[in-house]
């Protein structure tokens, strides 16, 4: 198949369409999760500019101010993820972010993946990327990125 002289719009709708009817599994969203964030969190570390460090911290605050109280932060963790897709500054990249995150949220509730056992953790990493992007170290960002995402990748892995 050839897609010429389609539009963005177009583009998103075609891979939503094509996930629907697959009927994509929590497993391959999981996967498609970890190669697109190690790519943005690789990306983010080269190309962030002080403006994308400022709406990282922003987002992290968000996230601590609940994890802090012991409350779910699921959107909050999202944003954050969002926010080094934009730092990526590859739009592409953060439209295939915002594809899959529907249904990884709806998969999510559905294993009860996302618990308050976890929120510490979860923030620390949060916080090791933001200094790795930060410091432009690559190497760093993308190793803390798989480190932070295998707990989910192993669940995916068990669930297929």
């Amino acid at each position: 198949t050839v897609v010429a002289g389609i539009g963005l719009t177009a583009l998103e709708g075609l891979i939503s369409d094509v996930l629907q009817i697959e009927n994509s599994d929590f497993s391959s969203l999981v996967e498609t999760r970890v190669i697109l964030e190690i790519e943005s969190a690789k990306l983010a570390a080269e190309r962030r500019t002080d403006n994308d460090l400022k709406e990282l911290r922003k987002a992290l605050d968000k996230y601590y101010l609940k994890a802090s109280k012991g409350i779910e932060a699921v959107d909050e963790d999202f944003m954050f993820h969002l926010k080094i897709a934009e730092a990526s500054q590859n739009k592409v990249l953060k439209s295939l972010m915002l594809i899959i995150i529907p249904d990884i949220l709806d998969n999510y509730a559905k294993f009860k993946v996302c618990t308050n056992d976890h929120l510490k953790k979860r923030y620390d990493e949060h916080q090791k990327l933001f200094t790795a992007i930060e410091n432009r170290d690559v190497r760093e960002a993308t190793d803390i990125m798989r480190l932070h995402l295998n707990d989910i990748l192993s669940l995916g892995k068990e669930l297929h």
